[in-house]
């Protein structure tokens, strides 16, 4: 899946009041971003970014 992918299915979600895990599990992207945290840690903070996820939040989760 690729980065614009990512961005154009998280922009449909609505996700206020929402935890990151259920960002991911409302966005569908829970699987793709328990593969890129094995193999592609850049894209992994791509989807958190794309799912407004705050950056030092971010940060704790993909360290």
């Amino acid at each position: 899946m690729t980065i614009e992918e990512i961005h154009k299915i998280a922009e449909k979600c609505d996700l206020k009041g929402t935890t990151v895990n259920e960002r991911l599990y409302i966005s569908g992207l829970l699987n793709e971003f328990d593969k890129a945290m094995i193999m592609d840690k850049p894209k992994a903070r791509e989807i958190l970014k794309a799912l407004k996820v705050d950056e030092n939040s971010i940060e704790k989760i993909v360290s």
